[in-house]
């Protein structure tokens, strides 16, 4: 693999720093050589886009059980974005629609290792899917909690902890697309 189809930079400016095919070779200290040695490697990539596609895929498979349905009840019919798709769909139905959206994007993700427009795609639902669960903290009754005790603060709860990680997968969301973005478009240009 080239350093122009791993995605890296050959001696390019990003931000003022040079970067040649790969960053080891300018490393000097261990602590900087160790992470040119992960960025060489693109292991935040792997990781971060392994963990998506395992963590949507089986939260869509969860989401077309009962129990999955059920659980996501609270949290839809309280969402200002999506309140009217279980109106419309009913819970099992509407959670069925949401676990394959989330597959959808999984099997997109997997699709961008070897077509990154596809990747893109994948990231592009996966945005929308977690902008609007991220939207949840603040409408979920008891996802925000005061701690008797402590007056004054406000907590997230364990059901708003649960949500928050919306917001981390947000923003790996749009890493995806990022990443996808930019070998789509070392692709173009061959």
């Amino acid at each position: 693999m080239t350093p122009v189809e791993s995605g890296h930079a050959t001696n390019a400016e990003k931000g003022g720093i040079k970067f040649s095919a790969e960053l080891s070779t300018q490393a000097k200290s261990k602590l900087t050589k160790l992470a040119a040695w992960i960025s060489d490697r693109d292991i935040p990539f792997m990781v971060t886009s392994i963990g998506m596609i395992v963590m949507l895929l089986w939260a869509g498979s969860y989401k077309m059980t009962r129990p999955g349905a059920e659980g996501i009840i609270p949290l839809v019919s309280n969402s200002p974005l999506i309140w009217w798709h279980f109106k419309l769909f009913g819970p099992y139905i509407g959670s069925d629609i949401i676990g394959l959206t989330e597959w959808l994007s999984a099997i997109l993700i997997i699709a961008g290792y070897f077509k990154p427009k596809a990747g893109i795609l994948g990231g592009l639902v996966a945005t929308v899917m977690f902008f609007t669960t991220s939207t949840m903290i603040m409408t979920t009754p008891g996802a925000i909690i005061s701690v008797p005790g402590i007056h004054g603060m406000r907590y997230m709860s364990f059901l708003g902890l649960f949500l928050f990680k919306d917001v981390i997968s947000l923003g790996v969301s749009f890493y995806l697309i990022s990443y996808f973005g930019k070998k789509a478009i070392l692709s173009e240009n061959k």
